[in-house]
């Protein structure tokens, strides 16, 4: 029996079957977990759908997480097959492009702050609401997001994207407080750097590999499945006394 027998897990934020959403929608599925998966729209059905087949998903589901209409729709997709939900995973992420490369002053427009804290940050606090009286109903439920080493440091290009996620951060930590008397538990895992859709939007991201390996104290870079199998352990009951919590899964950066 896997880790996650018997828990029903809504996977959101699957752009590619390179992305570390993916990866932990198969290690989930490893483990016994039931999934949904959602997709933005319909350009990324078909290839969100192939990995839910690939992972046994009971169904793909349409999710903006931008518009409320869809998050309602959603919720209704969701009680129509599931009387309760105990894992949510927000693996959503995005900034226009421009504003990932240059110097900070020069790149972060208004526009680009309130898109990337739209989509990064206020989106977590969206689909938790959205799925509230679902979770309440769970076992033991928890929500887990995605964040990175930007959120605490200053890192070259990833410029807005650090504000977002320092705010994604908070953002967990607040509902944390909030839903931990109703028995639901929200993380975060800080992942490193890793080869994916969403890393390639970044410029100067190969010399950031490079130099993570080089530095931290691993002396390598992490995969796609080390953050699965952190994933997994951080929506099990193997950690029901962990909440408001960063897990950082980076060969250790993070400390030097």
């Amino acid at each position: 029996m896997g880790l996650l027998t018997g828990r029903r897990a809504l996977i959101v934020g699957i752009a590619s079957e390179r992305s570390l959403a993916a990866a932990i929608a198969t290690a989930m599925a490893e483990e016994g977990a039931e999934l949904m998966l959602t997709y933005q729209n319909e350009r990324l059905r078909e290839r969100v759908a192939t990995i839910g087949g690939a992972v046994g998903a009971k169904a793909c589901l349409p999710c903006e997480v931008t518009d409320e209409a869809s998050l309602q729709a959603l919720s209704a997709g969701l009680a129509a097959q599931w009387d309760g939900l105990e894992i949510l995973v927000h693996a959503v992420a995005f900034a226009p492009a421009e504003s990932l490369r240059g110097r900070y002053i020069e790149s972060v427009s208004r526009e680009a702050s309130t898109v990337a804290h739209d989509v990064s940050s206020y989106s977590l606090t969206a689909l938790a609401r959205a799925t509230h009286s679902l979770l309440r109903k769970g076992r033991d439920a928890a929500l887990l997001t995605l964040s990175y080493l930007g959120a605490e440091r200053a890192v070259p290009n990833y410029n807005i994207m650090g504000p977002a996620k320092a705010s994604l951060e908070a953002s967990m930590r607040y509902l944390a407080a909030d839903l931990g008397p109703e028995g639901i538990r929200v993380n975060a895992i800080s992942a490193g750097p890793v080869k994916t859709l969403a890393a390639s939007g970044i410029s100067g991201f190969r010399t950031m590999l490079q130099h993570h390996a080089e530095q931290a104290p691993l002396r390598r870079n992490i995969e796609a499945r080390e953050v699965a199998q952190a994933a997994v352990f951080l929506c099990s009951t193997r950690s029901s006394a962990i909440t408001g919590e960063v897990l950082h899964v980076d060969a250790g950066y993070h400390a030097v």
